[in-house]
Formats: C-alpha cells, sequence, structure tokens
C-alpha cells in the first residue's frame, strides 16, 4: 500500500522496488513506463477499484453458480440412510481456559460407562478435593465404571489424596511411580486429554481411535510397574537403609542430572531434594558428589526389581 501511495503520488516508481510488492503487479495496479522501461506508473485509484471490485463481483457469482450445483447434485444423496455413515467429528480440538477444558471433561465423562484412566503429577501445587469432581466421579462410578489414577510417590503420604477416595464407594485404584508423564485424562479408551502448554491453559481432545490406543496403553504400561496407594497402600522396602526416594534419587544422580532436574522429576522442591541426597551420601559414607556417584554404583542399590502385579 506504501508503495502503491507513492507511485500515486509522484506519478511513478523505480521497477526494482515492485519486486517486495508483486501483489501490485499481479493486481495491475502498477503497469510499465512506455517511455521509461525501467519505471512503473500506476493505474488510478478510482480505475481500480472499478475494476478490482467488478472482479470480486464475478467471483461471487462463480461461487454461488456452483453452490447451486453442489446443492442441486446432493439432494438426492441426502435421502440416502446411511446407518455406518462417518460423522465429522474433530479427531483432534484444541480447548483453551480452565472452565472450557473442564466443561468438556465433565461431558465426556457424562457419557461414559466403563473406565476413567489418570495421570496427575505433582505440579508444585498442593492437590484439592473438588467438591464438583467429586459428584462427577461418583456419578461414573455409580454407572458402574471403573477409575484407575497414577500419582507420584510425592502423594503416597497425602492426606488430602487420601480424603478424596475416601469419600468415592466404587471400583477405585490409586497407584504411584516416582517418575510419570505430564497429565492425561482417558474416558472409556474413546477420548483423551492432555495439556497444551505448561500453564494448563490449554488442552488437547483427542478422539483418534489410534493415538487414544496409544496413550491407553502407555497408562497400562505404567500401572504395571506402579506401586498399589489405595486401596491397600503397599510399604515401599528400603535396601540396606537406603529409601526407595533415595533410590530414586540415586538413579538420576548416577545419569548426572542437577539437584534441580532431579526435583522436578521427582515433583518434590529442591531443599527435600537435597536433603534425601545428603542422607543418602551419610548412608554410604560419601565425601563427595563424584564419590556419591561411585559409591551408588558399587552399592547394588539400582539393581532392577520386579514390580508389582497388577
Amino acid at each position: 500500500m506504501s508503495l502503491y501511495v507513492r507511485a500515486l503520488r509522484e506519478g511513478h516508481v523505480p521497477d526494482d522496488e515492485a519486486g517486495d510488492a508483486p501483489c501490485l503487479i499481479d493486481f495491475g495496479l502498477l503497469r510499465p513506463d512506455l517511455e521509461n522501461p525501467r519505471r512503473l506508473r500506476p493505474l488510478a485509484a478510482a480505475v481500480a477499484l472499478s475494476r478490482l471490485l467488478h472482479e470480486s463481483a464475478e467471483d461471487t457469482a462463480r461461487r454461488r453458480r456452483q453452490e447451486s450445483l453442489l446443492a442441486e447434485a446432493f439432494e438426492p444423496l441426502m435421502r440416502i440412510d446411511v446407518p455406518d455413515a462417518v460423522a465429522d467429528t474433530p479427531m483432534i480440538s484444541v480447548l483453551s481456559g480452565i472452565d472450557r477444558i473442564n466443561l468438556a471433561i465433565s461431558q465426556s465423562m457424562a457419557d461414559a460407562s466403563s473406565e476413567l484412566l489418570t495421570i496427575q503429577p505433582h505440579n508444585g501445587r498442593a492437590p484439592v478435593v473438588l467438591a464438583d469432581a467429586l459428584t462427577r466421579d461418583q456419578a461414573l462410578l455409580d454407572r458402574g465404571a471403573r477409575i484407575r489414577t497414577l500419582y507420584q510417590h510425592t502423594f503416597r503420604h497425602s492426606l488430602v489424596v487420601r480424603a478424596r477416595y475416601e469419600q468415592l464407594t466404587g471400583d477405585v485404584e490409586a497407584r504411584t511411580l516416582d517418575e510419570l508423564t505430564k497429565r492425561l485424562i482417558i474416558v472409556d479408551r474413546t477420548v483423551a486429554f492432555i495439556p497444551a502448554n505448561e500453564e494448563r491453559t490449554l488442552a488437547l481432545e483427542i478422539r483418534h481411535p489410534v493415538l487414544v490406543d496409544y496413550l491407553a496403553t502407555t497408562f497400562d504400561r505404567l500401572w504395571q510397574l506402579a506401586t498399589p496407594m489405595y486401596p491397600q497402600a503397599v510399604q515401599l522396602p528400603s535396601l540396606d537403609g537406603v529409601t526407595p526416594r533415595q533410590q530414586a534419587i540415586a538413579a538420576l544422580l548416577v545419569e548426572g542430572h542437577t539437584d534441580a532436574v532431579i526435583a522436578t522429576r521427582l515433583g518434590m522442591n529442591v531443599r527435600t531434594a537435597r536433603v534425601h541426597i545428603a542422607k543418602l551420601a551419610a548412608t554410604l559414607g560419601s565425601e563427595s558428589r563424584a564419590q556419591l556417584g561411585y559409591l551408588i554404583g558399587q552399592s547394588g542399590i539400582l539393581e532392577p526389581e520386579s514390580a508389582p502385579e497388577g
């Protein structure tokens, strides 16, 4: 627009300047100057507007004729009853805003009758038992469905999480792992919800059967590796004075991770992680970080253990 305005005011512009705005040539707003091949002269604005409006009107008329032909062609087809016709349901939808996300989850659960699978990693905030969520979950259980939830080990002794399950009646189980994926909700293995940003103000609603099956299979694999927490909690065994939490930290220390990374992956704050590292070092008799890594490798505390039976 700025180049066209300058051409109108000055009567011409150098032809090499039109390279940054080829639309002016395509729309005929700039034309070669017959007296000087290196210059472009502008088409009068009134003439240009009239021509563009005429082209737009012709395009609109062409589209309307096309609409009429499509309607005529599909009119007899719409009278055919096809019971297995595919509905135009989006396979992946972007949900924006906490309220919109919760509404979509609630609507999916209202239609569910089989199963709810969820992964709830530690996000640095204390869990909250919401009355609406409890009502929604209990309604699902009352329809004969089951609920399976994976938490991080951080929540094993959470009174809030325990209170949540004590208020539910039905087929409910919870297990824990040291490390988890990001939040995941799967309803009846037909629709899944995953966060689309760190703030969790955006989410993806996934209805593609292949993707939902992949996510459900991932959940099943993690579930088999997890330790029961509810209704019957399994006591995590210590090994030579090293707690399960310290074993998880030891595995990440050997991989060379910093205290901050270890804390994030295990769902704890950095101060707590450092306390565990200090206790681990004291148990193994380590005097330095480098020596601690060596002693962890020699201690055998990272030897694989059998996963709990599901």
